[in-house]
């Protein structure tokens, strides 16, 4: 006698059969590439994590930033004089923690807001004898020590550290373009007649440019000195550094 088949047994086993052709195969693609949900947070957090240790661990100190033979970079001698009419040299400046620029007092574009920028660290930082700021103008046959008291004045300038450059112009030049490789040069074509750096250079008590790390192998070296902590950013996206500039020079304040 022929028995009946179970229905619900065999539609039981086409439900099994479905699942299997349909999404078997899919999990186990997923495993073999290692494409799984729960593996996928995890990665992400780990990653994350890393991340932010590296960061933390790369920009907590401040290299030292080599010379053409793998030495550390160090501040050339110089000695030029300033608003005062003293000679100043760069011995004048060990035991300090100072930064370097080079401007000129006529210039309408750039100078004035690295200058407004430079007083800022200046107040932030006036209950420090061992700080100071190096300017060297590009202009030195206009920019005679009275002319650079007067800016100084007019800029509100009064750390006694903070000295106005000026003296042999093919001396400020080479400083300039060797000494700290921050371009500058004559050039009839544009506004003011001359291009330079817009950069501020970092520089510790012993005399050597130091910086903090973009990633862990890539000094900064420079920081924008045009960009203001207000605006946070120019009109091309380039963000501000005046912030970290500050935090790295109260670094090395410390050392």
């Amino acid at each position: 006698m022929n028995k009946k088949p179970n229905y619900s047994y065999v539609g039981i086993a086409l439900i099994v059969l479905v699942f299997g052709i349909i999404f078997i195969p899919k999990i186990i693609d997923r495993l073999s590439t290692g494409d799984v949900i729960r593996d996928e947070s995890r990665s992400e957090d780990v990653s994350r994590a890393e991340k932010e240790v590296n960061k933390k661990s790369y920009k907590s100190d401040l290299v030292y930033i080599p010379n053409a033979n793998g030495g550390k970079k160090k501040v050339p001698s110089f000695s030029f004089t300033n608003q005062l009419g003293q000679t100043i040299t760069n011995k004048d400046y060990l035991g300090k923690v100072y930064v370097i620029e080079f401007f000129f007092t006529t210039c309408p574009t750039i100078c004035p807001r690295m200058n407004r920028n430079l007083v800022e660290i200046q107040n932030e930082f006036k209950d420090f004898e061992n700080f100071g700021v190096a300017s060297f103008t590009i202009t030195p046959d206009v920019d005679t020590p009275e002319v650079l008291k007067a800016y100084a004045e007019k800029y509100g300038i009064t750390n006694p550290n903070w000295h106005l450059m000026t003296g042999n112009e093919e001396e400020i030049y080479k400083l300039a373009n060797e000494g700290f490789y921050l371009y500058t040069a004559k050039n009839d074509e544009i506004i003011d007649g001359f291009e330079h750096s817009g950069n501020f250079a970092l520089i510790d008590k012993e005399g050597f440019i130091r910086s903090r790390l973009k990633s862990p192998d890539n000094p900064l070296i420079y920081y924008n000195g045009i960009v203001s902590e207000e605006e946070g950013e120019d009109d091309e996206g380039i963000p501000q550094e005046i912030t970290i500039l500050k935090e790295d020079i109260a670094k090395l304040l410390k050392e």
